[in-house]
């Protein structure tokens, strides 16, 4: 039986950057599965590139639980690695390196490792792993993942995401959306500018506006003070534009995005966006009717998950956690989490199943150079899943 290290060196190996395939790894996955009988099924995206994975070990029985994590990460490309990021590297100081280690193939190692445990066990509500593609890049894959399990299966209990946590559970996340925003204006030499209409320039206000929208809902008291940054923000992150420093910019386009708290809506937010947008056109086009402003949603908006209806869901995860070691304080008496990043968590509670978070490692490791997992995290999600198969057989 191979540990969770094993499975984990294996996994890294896999260089599942999300703008490249994850067949290689899904393969991988279905001949260990099919070593030990546990059915599955794979629900491949639209081109065949990349597939979800959904398998069930234990009766096909309603109020089961969910183990969910994806399969793609973040690229390397520009960072500063000592180490190779696609091979698992223990350098001896107590962590295991390499891309995707905490985010979060350490999560799905440690489900995958309890499996011939979990079959021995026989047990009386079924698990569910459900691994998906393109978590990356706005949680494409899920969204079928879930359209299967709720299509096909009994419905489950609960949902349990293991994006790095600390092992802590989390019952709420901001939603999320990207858009890039393009202005064209007319092109000038710089010397006429009245000629013209710099793009950049009408593109820099809307940058700014943004930001100023910003603070408006702090302003307006729409504050969760359960998230580290407690309102919702708006953020450019890219912009380019302009041919020449002496001809006003024909085009500038920018990529932004919207994460909000479970409350607010990513579509009031980009109303106000949008609103700004169209009194600049007018100006805009008062000296050059060929102007205008146009926004394009570059992803589909991933919702927030809300503190609701998740009361099963973190009595399960508090009683397995209560199980181990490292606790030092009741898991009753520590409030729960929220974070500002968002997951594939809240698509879960948006089809009715009771969903939280929580999974080993720090987010504060993911995505960067030398990411790594500490073995202590490790053990202690290993520990998790020995306690999850010893409540459900009984």
């Amino acid at each position: 039986m191979q540990d969770a290290r094993e499975l984990l060196e294996a996994l890294v190996g896999f260089p599942t950057v999300s703008r490249d395939s994850n067949l290689a790894l899904i393969e991988f996955i279905e001949d260990y599965l099919g070593e030990h009988g546990v059915p599955f099924e794979r629900i491949e995206s639209d081109d065949g590139s990349k597939a979800n994975l959904l398998a069930r070990i234990g009766p096909e029985v309603a109020g089961g639980v969910v183990l969910s994590g994806h399969t793609d990460v973040v690229p390397v490309d520009g960072q500063p690695w000592t180490t190779d990021p696609f091979t698992l590297i223990d350098k001896g100081d107590g962590r295991l390196y390499g891309r995707g280690t905490c985010d979060m193939k350490g999560f799905i190692a440690c489900a995958l490792a309890q499996v011939p445990t979990w079959i021995e066990e026989e047990l009386q509500t079924p698990i569910y792993l459900a691994f998906s593609y393109d978590e990356e890049v706005g949680c494409l894959g899920a969204p079928r993942l879930i359209e299967r399990l709720m299509a096909n299966h009994p419905r489950p209990g609960a949902v349990i995401v293991g994006e790095p946590t600390l092992m802590e559970p989390v019952v709420a996340h901001k939603g999320s959306t990207n858009f890039r925003t393009r202005v064209t204006g007319r092109a000038a030499h710089s010397s006429q500018i009245d000629q013209g209409v710099s793009a950049i320039h009408v593109a820099a206000r809307l940058v700014t506006r943004i930001e100023d929208i910003m603070a408006d809902l702090k302003r307006e008291g729409r504050i969760d003070n359960a998230f580290n940054v407690a309102h919702s923000s708006l953020h450019v992150g890219k912009i380019r534009g302009g041919t020449a420093i002496n001809i006003t910019a024909r085009e500038c386009e920018f990529d932004w995005e919207i994460r909000h708290l479970p409350q607010d809506s990513a579509e009031e937010l980009r109303r106000r966006v949008d609103d700004y947008a169209r009194e600049l056109e007018t100006e805009m086009q008062k000296r050059a009717p060929e102007t205008g402003i146009d926004t394009e949603a570059l992803s589909r908006t991933v919702p927030a998950l809300a503190d609701r209806d998740n009361a099963e869901a973190l009595c399960l995860c508090r009683e397995l956690l209560c199980h181990e070691l490292l606790r030092h304080e009741s898991m009753d008496e520590k409030k729960p989490g929220a974070v500002a990043y968002a997951t594939e968590a809240g698509q879960f509670q948006g089809a009715g199943l009771p969903s939280i978070i929580c999974g080993p490692g720090s987010i504060a490791q993911a995505h960067q150079p030398d990411e790594y997992l500490e073995i202590t995290q490790l053990e202690a999600s290993v520990d998790f899943m020995r306690s999850l198969g010893r409540r459900l057989e009984a």
